[in-house]
């Protein structure tokens, strides 16, 4: 029978006293105390620090994790550790190993280092790990000293997903042998498959066309877990780099982890993909999830944050059943590394582990020469306090530089000639990501940090040909970014915050007002749910109306050309120049080539005028120092956000 749980006790040890979790004390002979422990959106943060701004951190980092990880060895016999997926790539670090350093056959990835110090039992594949090619992939997999798993990318498709050739395992049975309650050792065969949104075949397209396919999340579950109980698996625990969405299952699903728990056979879920946490009150009102006791349809299970900055738990209690085992009780709790108080500051709980700081040092150090190499210099500041509310130069200096590349490579071709239009989003812009995640470069010069600062993933550049009226979509799409205003009224909250700052595209070369009081057009996943919607208004081309039927060339990224964020005029069919170069990279050869850049805003967007109606937003408390300088528009403070953020005023 289920267990009560409200206490917890202490033992006296070595190292002071030691918290024995209450299924510790009320585990019996055939009864075992087993802890999963899950980090998860790793994206290669070792070190507590973060190498755009250059400075130590106490949000971030394995080698902080692993504190709380060593913690709970501490307190149990039985524990095992999973990663879930997005290890490889995601900050600097990532990018000298790719870039710089290169993986030849025997080298060592630094962050597999990292894992291989704390002894991982098993990962999965999140959809990051292949921004870099499968060859570089499966290089930096070998120096693995744990399983990788992944059931539903093949290299090639058979008639069902036990015929496909996976890429890699979909699946591994570890072997174990847990303490009772009696100090008696039992085997146990536990069972671990992972799985990746089927989307990385739109989102790298590039490296995945034509060597891999992949499948649904559920109908590859579905059909080896079956094969997993057949071959002995005891308890079978998914490892889903898939976010927890709704509990109606669609084909090709990215988040797909609520129904992924309804198979049969899966007794505990790791999920992630979303950079959240679980259990948390984010996830209150979804469907078959109970954000109180930390389940989905039942199930144990967790959401361990991003770049280490949790530890995802789950607490089993097992009970030997003949032959076999069962669950007859279960826990799950995220434990963060670091809290914030009440006046914005962080307070580290946790120290760094030695151990796997040691282990990555000298990759540390050639990533911070790596990043703080000048390649020129800004005459002007470039910040994204404003960039969901204004033009701005953070933005638009990507732009530029994209649009400066593109007039290049259609020299010459069918396309020569066709108006060049650049589109761009602002990838650092608070959110999820806390407030001091905002792009911040003083005058003077500009290094390579600052470049991938500027641009945060290592997205190739791409052009698509789209007609005018996909333009007008493609911003109608951008513009769900806000809420919809009522006019005449004070103090309206702007942002969507369900709508992610990387899909709020900019577009130069026209320009266009938003206007708050039309309804989207389009949902937060870029659902058609307002046809008659139309909130981008005067929109002009050389000083006139667009004509809906002429064609235009964007410059954009791989992601958005391939259908990422599903936005009308780019959806994979639109490809005109698909190029080899980075988006930083072109960025940094902008820069190298001006000497000094001067990235002011044009103010080629802005909203609507409505009189005698205001809106609210929060940005990082450093925007104050820049409030004066938003062009064409009345900004001013309005006190304290939550979690840290500064909030601000605009009359519209």
């Amino acid at each position: 029978m289920p267990f009560t749980l409200n206490r917890r006790s202490f033992l006296a040890g070595s190292a002071g006293l030691i918290a024995l979790h209450p299924f510790s004390l009320a585990a019996a002979a055939n009864q075992v105390h087993l802890r999963l422990m899950e980090t998860t959106d790793l994206h290669v943060h070792v070190f507590p620090y973060d190498y755009y701004s250059d400075r130590p951190v106490d949000t971030l980092g394995l080698a902080r994790t692993a504190s709380l990880i060593n913690g709970i060895r501490a307190e149990a016999t039985n524990t095992l550790l999973v990663d879930n997926g997005d290890f490889l790539q995601g900050n600097p670090m990532g990018d000298y190993i790719a870039y710089e350093r290169g993986m030849k056959e025997g080298d060592a990835h630094p962050v597999i280092t990292a894992m291989n110090t704390l002894g991982f039992d098993a990962s999965t594949l999140g959809n990051h790990e292949f921004n870099y090619g499968l060859d570089f992939l499966m290089k930096s997999l070998a120096g693995a000293g744990y399983p990788v798993v992944c059931a539903n990318i093949a290299k090639s498709l058979g008639a069902s997903p036990r015929e496909d050739q996976t890429l890699l395992p979909p699946y591994v049975i570890l072997e174990r042998e847990l303490t009772d309650g009696a100090g008696s050792k039992l085997p146990i065969k536990i069972g671990i498959i992972g799985f990746v949104p089927p989307q990385v075949m739109n989102w790298d397209r590039k490296h995945l066309e034509g060597n891999v396919q992949a499948r649904d999340i559920v109908e590859a579950a579905r059909a080896y877990v079956p094969e997993m109980k057949e071959k002995g698996a005891d308890i079978i625990i998914a490892l889903s780099h898939s976010g927890i969405g709704s509990a109606d299952q669609s084909e090709g699903m990215e988040n797909a982890s609520v129904p992924l728990a309804a198979v049969e056979g899966i007794d505990a879920i790791m999920t992630g993909h979303s950079h959240l946490v679980f259990p948390s009150s984010t996830y209150a009102d979804f469907a078959a999830v109970d954000a109180d006791k930390g389940t989905i349809h039942g199930k144990p299970a967790v959401m361990g944050g991003y770049w280490g900055s949790h530890m995802g738990l789950i607490d089993l209690m097992l009970e030997r059943d003949g032959a076999g085992w069962r669950i007859v009780g279960h826990q799950s709790e995220a434990r963060p590394i670091s809290q914030r108080n009440e006046d914005r500051s962080i307070t580290a709980l946790v120290e760094s582990d030695q151990r796997v700081l040691d282990s990555v040092q000298v990759e540390h150090d050639a990533t911070l020469a790596y990043v703080r190499r000048a390649v020129g210099k800004t005459d002007a500041p470039l910040y994204s306090y404003f960039a969901l509310v204004a033009d701005d130069p953070s933005v638009q200096i990507v732009s530029i530089a994209q649009t400066w590349y593109i007039t290049q490579m259609l020299k010459g071709t069918e396309h020569e000639g066709l108006p060049i239009l650049s589109a761009a989003a602002p990838f650092k812009a608070g959110g999820r990501g806390g407030p001091e995640y905002y792009t911040d470069v003083s005058v003077g010069d500009v290094a390579i940090k600052n470049v991938a600062d500027l641009y945060l993933y290592p997205n190739t550049v791409r052009a698509v040909k789209v007609t005018g009226q996909q333009v007008k979509d493609w911003l109608e799409r951008s513009a769900g970014m806000f809420n919809q205003v009522e006019p005449g009224k004070a103090d309206q909250v702007l942002l969507n915050p369900e709508f992610p700052s990387y899909n709020f595209d900019v577009i130069d070369g026209v320009t266009y007002q938003i206007d708050l009081s039309q309804p989207s057009m389009f949902d937060p996943k870029g659902e058609l749910v307002a046809p008659e919607a139309n909130r981008i208004v005067n929109l002009a081309f050389n000083g006139a109306p667009i004509d809906p039927a002429q064609e235009f060339i964007i410059a954009t990224n791989n992601y958005r050309a391939s259908g990422g964020g599903a936005f009308p005029g780019a959806m994979g069919d639109t490809v005109v120049f698909e190029g080899p170069d980075t988006n930083r990279d072109v960025i940094v050869r902008y820069i190298v080539e001006q000497g000094t850049i001067s990235p002011k805003a044009d103010g080629n967007w802005g909203f609507a005028p409505l009189p005698g109606t205001s809106v609210l937003f929060d940005t990082g408390p450093k925007a104050a120092d820049y409030v004066d300088a938003v062009p064409g528009m009345s900004i001013s403070p309005a006190g304290d956000g939550p979690d840290g953020f500064a909030r601000f005023k605009i009359e519209l």
